[in-house]
């Protein structure tokens, strides 16, 4: 493999590795499997271990973390986690070499990723956003679909990257297109959780056989990723968290602020939203969104 541009071995780019979370770990773990080293870093000490156990090196900080990388790869929650690693002086831009590649994974708002670029920029740092769907089993399995925004050439260089940890791995347009593609993700997806709810809670009071009617479901035009990945939370009522309704709630926050930005209007988009805003309010905030068939049964009258 050809080196990234700045570093003087031809050999796999070395890579830092911010914010291991129930995405973040897996992702790193593949890069890991696929012969790249990596250095992480996030709060928790015990992902720092389990990082050290797959054959990552852990680091004391992200300013160690990025010095000597070739690709700083960032997975966090939110815009402000984002900032809050990238900015500062003990953050990213401030302590990765000029010509590093900043890959920015999390599901951001378009602009941060925007404003991002240009303060990286300044300081001859390139950044890609390259936010991903498939939640934690596509994570795991590298298979997710990865979104991204920015410069051909840092797309190409970093493909083998991508190619590590998911399938479908597109360039989308420039900075900030990766997150608005990433936030029509989460709407078609939030609009179908909500719809197999709906159909989930239909069928069951109408005395069907549930387990039959999704299978038969899921083989026709009905059927969705979602569907498949879903079903047995739906049957089971196991609601762990592969990508919890928090983050959803985010998520449904940046497409609605930008679809109203674009003058897109999104009135499907909108009650779902509230719906999802709904079931965190009333503590299921930290349930995977398939947990939205809980709002469903309480509308329906169940007992939870």
């Amino acid at each position: 493999m050809s080196t990234l541009a700045g570093s003087s071995q031809p050999t796999r780019p070395t890579i830092a590795w911010v914010g291991l979370g129930i995405m973040g770990s897996p992702m790193s773990e593949n890069l890991i499997k696929a012969g790249y080293q990596v250095t992480g870093f996030t709060l928790e000490q015990e992902k720092l271990d389990r990082l050290a156990a797959a054959g990552g090196s852990a680091a004391g900080s992200i300013a160690e973390a990025v010095r000597d990388a070739d690709v700083v790869i960032t997975m966090v929650p939110a815009s402000p986690q984002v900032e809050a690693i990238a900015y500062g002086p003990d953050g990213i831009l401030e302590n990765a070499r000029s010509g590093a590649l900043l890959i920015d994974m999390s599901s951001i708002t378009p602009q941060t990723s925007v404003d991002l670029a240009k303060a990286a920029k300044d300081k001859g740092i390139r950044v890609l956003d390259a936010p991903v769907s498939g939640g934690e089993a596509g994570a795991i399995e590298a298979v997710l679909s990865i979104m991204v925004g920015g410069e051909r050439a840092d797309f190409d260089e970093a493909k083998p990257i991508f190619d590590a940890l998911g399938k479908t791995i597109v360039l989308c347009g420039p900075h900030g297109s990766g997150q608005t593609v990433k936030a029509a993700n989460q709407l078609i997806v939030a609009v179908n959780i909500q719809a197999c709810a709906e159909a989930v809670v239909f069928l069951e009071k109408s005395g069907v056989d549930l387990a039959a009617a999704l299978d038969v479901l899921n083989g026709g035009l009905a059927g969705s990723t979602v569907l498949t990945r879903k079903k047995d939370n739906f049957l089971n009522r196991d609601f762990k968290p592969g990508f919890r309704i928090d983050l959803h709630h985010k998520d449904m926050g940046i497409v609605t602020d930008a679809a109203r930005n674009v003058g897109a209007a999104l009135p499907v988009g909108a009650v779902v939203a509230q719906l999802v805003a709904s079931l965190r309010a009333q503590g299921d905030g930290g349930l995977d969104h398939s947990a939205l068939l809980r709002a469903v049964e309480r509308l329906s009258g169940a007992q939870l």
